[in-house]
């Protein structure tokens, strides 16, 4: 019908613009008024026919497309069909399944229902168990629970500790191979004399009368040189000798060489003592300025304040155990130097504090307090950067902030214990190490005591049954802090506590 429509309206077109044709031709002319008529009606018998044939055509396109239509309906239909019996199966097989489905479900309910009574049964026997293992144990689960996780996690800190030690062992091995090379090449390159000074403490006389001559009459000499070099004269029964005393070596040296030059010169009054004195006195610190001064060029340090200079010079006359103290101070700055190279670390720090780091003992005997404490405190004030004085503050300290600090330290104790470095009485040493031993017998607990190692090192043993692993610990803490406080001593000591669990039997 759509069709026919396009061709009825396409034909009432044709005819519109014919007419539209006609009467436009009948206004431009109307001489050919006829002709256009008689075009006209043959136009329009055209249309008629075109019209008719359409017509049929449109009828023949109507029948195939309802021809076609009808078949795909039926073929839908088929489908249609096709399908429904599908459905119709699956629905049966569905039902079926479900069928089985229902089945399932209720064994599944059945042997859930036995299984929970079964697990009440046992149930029931696990508390009965549990019952019969806490009386035979004497152990409640919660106790039984708690001996397990302490077991567990003892066996977990063993591990752990195992673990921890074999890692420590290897890092140290590596860490001492390393050092001893870096201590190695350090001490190689710094080849010391063996001291040889020692404090002086007499002046030797030509003769006996000078004892006399230094008195005077009524001791008036005497007391003028003690009151010009503020030491103390002692002339006894020594021959040809007479002993200097006093604390300040500065003082000790100007009082040493104004008896000197005294008896060279033969003139002893007090007018003669007081001029000597003077002499002396500025040779001395004539002396110590060059000491100090020749200190610094050895060690290429640079930017010390000139009163830290003087003070470096006033260690020329200062011994530690029969080393000298300046010298001692320009070996450690050479081996903290050396060995801050071979590290990476600041050389100039090092090298600096380990020629100040001993620059307190110039000031004991007028300050107190440790000579650490006190070369920090002087340093800071003559303008010497932080970093430095923290070396010369924690060169005899445990807590260290800096790499500079620990290799001024072991530059320190490579220095005073390398051979020949120092030397002591036998007395004295025997003495030093009974008070060590001692020290370590009044702990609680302790069976023997040994100072080893010239008395760098000491090792408890005790009582196994009286001393824990804890308290063993706790006692090495202690020992070390009752040496500190109470003995003093060179270098470090190293504290060892030994505890030892031993079960002897006998086969018979």
């Amino acid at each position: 019908m759509d069709i026919v429509i396009a061709i009825v309206a396409a034909l009432a077109g044709l005819g519109v613009g014919a007419l539209g044709g006609y009467y436009g031709r009948r206004v431009l002319s109307r001489r050919t008024n006829e002709a256009a008529k008689q075009e006209a009606a043959r136009i329009l018998e055209q249309a008629k026919e075109q019209e008719r044939a359409l017509l049929i055509e449109a009828k023949e396109e109507a029948l195939r497309v309802r021809s076609a239509a009808e078949t795909e309906i039926k073929e839908r239909r088929a489908e249609i069909q096709r399908t429904e019996r599908r459905l119709a199966g699956r629905e049966e097989s569905l039902e079926h399944r479900s069928g089985n489905l229902d089945r399932r479900e209720r064994k599944l309910t059945e042997q859930e229902k036995e299984l929970e009574e079964h697990q009440k049964q046992v149930e029931a026997l696990k508390g009965q168990e549990l019952q019969r293992l806490e009386s035979i144990a004497g152990l409640s689960a919660a106790e039984a629970k708690a001996m397990l996780m302490r077991r567990a996690e003892e066996d977990i800190q063993h591990d752990l500790a195992l673990r921890y030690r074999d890692h420590e062992e290897k890092v140290r091995s590596e860490a001492n191979e390393k050092a001893r090379n870096i201590i190695g090449q350090a001490i190689q390159r710094l080849a010391s004399e063996v001291v040889s000074e020692a404090t002086v403490t007499t002046v030797p006389l030509p003769n006996d009368d000078m004892k006399g001559r230094l008195i005077g009459r009524e001791g008036r000499n005497i007391r003028a040189i003690e009151k010009a070099t503020g030491v103390d004269l002692i002339v006894d029964d020594t021959p040809e000798a007479v002993t200097v005393s006093c604390f300040d070596p500065i003082r000790r040296e100007i009082a040493r060489l104004s008896l000197v030059k005294l008896m060279a010169d033969g003139r002893i009054h007090p007018t003669r003592i007081e001029e000597t004195v003077a002499k002396a006195e500025k040779e001395v610190w004539d002396t110590v300025w060059k000491a100090g001064d020749e200190a610094v060029f050895d060690t290429s340090v640079r930017g010390l304040n000139p009163e830290l200079v003087k003070l470096l010079g006033r260690l020329k006359y200062r011994f530690s155990y029969g080393e000298n103290v300046l010298q001692h101070s320009i070996e450690v700055a050479h081996l903290a130097g050396a060995m801050a190279a071979e590290l990476g670390a600041n050389v100039k720090t090092a090298k600096m504090g380990g020629l100040l780091h001993d620059i307190g003992k110039a000031l004991t005997h007028e300050v107190e307090g440790p000579h650490a404490e006190i070369g920090a405190e002087t340093a800071t004030k003559h303008g010497v950067p932080p970093a430095i004085c923290a070396t010369i503050a924690e060169h005899h300290s445990d807590n260290m902030t800096s790499v500079e600090s620990f290799l001024v330290a072991a530059a320190d104790a490579i220095s005073a214990a390398r051979p020949g470095s120092r030397k002591d009485t036998v007395e004295n040493y025997i003495k030093r190490l009974q008070a060590l031993e001692e020290v370590g017998r009044g702990f609680g607990g302790v069976e023997k005591c040994y100072a080893i190692q010239a008395g760098r090192e000491m090792r408890v043993l005790v009582k196994p049954e009286e001393v824990d692993d804890v308290a063993a610990n706790k006692m090495a803490l202690d020992i070390v802090k009752k040496i500190e406080e109470t003995l003093v001593y060179p270098g470090q000591i190293k504290v060892t506590v030994i505890r030892e669990s031993r079960a002897v039997e006998f086969a018979r």
